[in-house]
């Protein structure tokens, strides 16, 4: 009788032993053979789930997406609307090792999207989720009147989320002129920017 194989459950152990290496190492690192040495695989045998270091990097973004989506679902949200926003937008920032190694993976992704379609449908999705949190973070903070009056949210979340892709790619490239504290203490001025707007902005730019 053949042997039946769980095709998922190997992916699984795979992503795991991917992850592992991304995180100790580096995205660099995560090639074929190194995955495989991780697993206790052949590389011919890993090759039949991942012909390519493309394909790794986009299980490695998966296995990002399903980590912050559990981490969202089991944090416990207490505090004050403006606490709760700071707290949910640093998930994207990378604060530690575990969100430094998941923004390279996610820079990693951007830079093939225009090639590679299983890039950009991980990098589709994993935008989506940022955005999804951003609109929570702006819609709240307007609800508990921490958005100026007659600010053009839609414009808010479109400057929030891309302030987070900036502050992503600058402490990649300058971690030394862009260290945790910092990005905590630009990403807060921006909120607290929110609910102030100069004399004579328009509040619809």
């Amino acid at each position: 009788m053949p042997k039946i194989v769980d095709h998922e459950a190997r992916r699984a152990e795979l992503a795991e032993a991917m992850w592992r290496v991304v995180y100790r190492d580096g995205v660099a690192a995560a090639t074929v053979r190194s995955i495989a040495a991780e697993a206790g695989w052949s590389p011919s045998a890993l090759r039949h789930y991942f012909a390519t270091q493309a394909d790794l990097l986009v299980l490695a973004m998966e296995h990002v997406i399903a980590k912050a989506t559990e981490r969202f679902a089991t944090e416990n949200w207490t505090g004050t609307p403006r606490e709760i926003a700071q707290h949910a937008l640093e998930e994207f920032l990378p604060l530690d090792r575990q969100r430094r190694r998941a923004a390279e993976v996610w820079l990693w992704l951007t830079s093939h999207a225009q090639v590679d379609s299983a890039a950009r449908a991980r990098l589709s999705e994993a935008d989506e989720g940022v955005r999804r949190v951003v609109d929570f973070a702006v819609e709240a903070l307007a609800a508990a009147g921490l958005v100026a009056r007659g600010a053009d949210l839609g414009a808010e979340k479109a400057r929030l989320h891309a302030l987070l892709d900036g502050l992503t790619l600058h402490a990649l490239a300058h971690t030394e002129l862009m260290p945790p504290d910092r990005l905590r203490v630009v990403l807060a001025g921006h909120l607290d920017s929110l609910a102030t707007r100069p004399q004579g902005d328009d509040a619809t730019l």
